[in-house]
């Protein structure tokens, strides 16, 4: 995602959250249903908070390495019919209609303000999500029709990310319409519909859209909604996996942290009810961290799918994998492991951010 903006305001290291959250006996038993289904499409792996998060060490300044080195790799020319994520990407993508139960409710434990939990457990969606499983690109705006159709079968790539709204997305979309949609989906490219939410408070730099400790829940609902009408609008139907874009942010600042997971909590309750998944985009140092610390204290309505940037070269969701080992595993991982890199492929040229994925994609047709 850094196309669209500054992505983080400093190089410095940031110093990891280390306080102490006492969590009620209830909210250590909250394990939502809905993810099950997630686990039911991949492997039936754990709930994403089954658990203990581990932090990540990494930089958090703007396009450098998030990882322990950086990688100057270029991916495969040769396209693949399948592939794992360390591999060349695949044009396969697996789907499940097994059911899922409703969402067992809990309030969070006490985390301030912002932490008001739902006034009901809000159902998930119905059936398990579509994943693909490959490499994956994003860019700030989606390429033109003739350059997917020449990308098609001739780059390592088989997804595609694009900026569907927010009041943050950077880039103008005159290519992203429902029409576009339909034709890149029916020649066989999975896309990853990316919402730019509001941002931290305590984020540094401007962003048009900020949240605080008292709107967080509120805004959260409406740019869930929100987010749920720019995908319908554009084809992107319910079961469909939604990712949250939030940029990098001091999670040492607790009350900050503490706002942000209200938001997002808030905004994947928006999501869940209009029967969407829910995913996150973050940092592995910063933003992703924070979820992952909340994961790990089996707090309730989080992201169903990670999204993790950690710029190792790294083209892989499970060696790379920053977190605890049982954190969103079944097919439920993404890896932004390279940025800004000028691709052409079928005499077409895009600056592109590479991504191995391992995880849902949009549901179109």
């Amino acid at each position: 995602m850094s196309h669209h903006r500054a992505r983080e305001s400093s190089g410095r290291r940031r110093p990891r959250n280390r306080r102490a959250v006492l969590l009620s006996a209830a909210a250590v038993l909250v394990i939502g249903s809905g993810a099950a289904a997630l686990a039911a499409a991949g492997s039936g792996d754990e709930h994403p908070a089954a658990a203990p998060a581990a932090t990540a060490e990494g930089a958090a300044g703007t396009p450098v390495p998030d990882g322990s080195a950086a990688s100057s790799a270029v991916p495969s020319t040769s396209a693949s019919a399948s592939a794992s994520p360390s591999a060349s990407a695949s044009a396969s993508a697996s789907a499940s209609t097994s059911p899922s139960a409703s969402a067992a409710g809990s309030s969070p434990a006490a985390r301030g303000t912002a932490a008001a939990p739902p006034a009901a457990p809000v159902a998930k969606p119905g059936t398990a999500p579509v994943t693909f499983t490959g490499l994956a690109f994003d860019t700030c705006t989606a390429p033109g029709l003739a350059t997917m159709n020449a990308w098609q079968g001739t780059s390592p790539y088989g997804a595609a990310a694009v900026y569907i709204g927010g009041k943050n997305r950077g880039c103008a979309q005159p290519q992203l319409t429902a029409n576009w949609v339909k034709s890149v989906s029916s020649s066989g490219w999975k896309l990853v519909p990316l919402y730019v939410g509001a941002q931290p408070p305590c984020q540094t730099g401007s962003s048009p859209e900020k949240l605080t400790a008292d709107t967080a829940v509120p805004l959260g609902t409406t740019d869930g909604n929100d987010a749920v009408a720019k995908a319908a609008a554009l084809g992107m139907r319910p079961g469909s996996t939604l990712y949250l874009d939030v940029e990098a942010y001091n999670t040492a600042d607790t009350s900050c942290a503490d706002a942000v997971l209200a938001y997002v909590q808030s905004w994947n309750r928006a999501v869940h009810g209009s029967g969407y998944w829910a995913g996150f985009y973050g940092f592995a140092s910063s933003s992703a961290a924070g979820i992952a610390k909340a994961a790990g204290e089996n707090a309730p309505d989080l992201p169903d799918a990670m999204w993790y940037a950690r710029y190792d070269g790294a083209a892989d969701t499970t060696g790379s994998f920053p977190f605890a080992a049982g954190l969103w595993s079944g097919h439920r991982r993404a890896h932004q492991y390279q940025i800004n890199q000028k691709e052409s492929y079928g005499g077409a040229t895009v600056t592109v951010d590479r991504n191995a994925w391992d995880a849902p994609v949009a549901v179109v047709g």
